[in-house]
């Protein structure tokens, strides 16, 4: 019989937070570390680490009343505290794609088979590191919309404009390497390589 498998850290926070929308109740430590375990399946020794986290993202208010620190969490703070956070998110891959736009029109200016370059060679890494930035935000966008099942619809929606930003620059990269064989005649594998851009690239399902 196969060990059954742990709570992630997302699975817990998403569950820390349903104690707080179900109760709409202020909790001290003591009382979420009995309820957490029976409740939600969370271990009584991850408690403190989990609403931690919480507090420190602002989704858990905090607040020390004589020698006590209690907790609590209202579902109209986390939509307004998300709907922020996916904002920044947005402003940040919107800045990113205007960015890849920049380099991606410079790239159509380059003359496929020459010598590497040190442009050229810079390029590469931007463009790299843009791609990895359009996957973090991505992950950013996913994770938030786990912890709050009153905007998932709405997350969604924007996570689809997102991807369908992603997706119109994938096919700038498509429509350039097309441009570049019919006026060079090179492979495809050669302007890849050249581009360093990887054999897996394709749009976002």
């Amino acid at each position: 019989m196969s060990k059954k498998r742990g709570l992630s850290v997302e699975e817990k926070r998403v569950r820390m937070m349903e104690i707080f929308f179900e109760t709409k109740d202020v909790f001290q430590l003591k009382d979420l570390e009995k309820i957490a375990p029976k409740e939600k399946g969370i271990t009584s020794m991850s408690v403190k680490e989990i609403l931690q986290s919480l507090v420190d993202d602002a989704m858990v208010d905090t607040d020390r009343i004589g020698t006590s620190n209690y907790f609590w969490a209202f579902p109209s703070k986390a939509l307004h505290a998300r709907k922020r956070k996916l904002e920044t998110l947005e402003s940040q891959f919107t800045e990113a794609n205007q960015k890849k736009n920049t380099l991606q029109q410079s790239v159509e200016k380059a003359k496929v088979g020459r010598q590497d370059t040190e442009e050229r060679s810079t390029m590469s890494k931007e463009l790299a590191a843009l791609r990895q930035q359009r996957d973090k935000f991505k992950t950013e966008l996913e994770k938030y919309k786990e912890c709050d099942p009153d905007v998932i619809d709405e997350m969604r929606q924007s996570n689809k404009v997102a991807k369908e930003a992603a997706n119109r620059w994938t096919d700038n990269i498509f429509a350039v390497k097309s441009w570049a064989k019919k006026k060079f005649g090179f492979e495809e594998s050669k302007i890849d390589k050249t581009f360093s851009i990887p054999e897996d690239f394709d749009y976002i399902e």
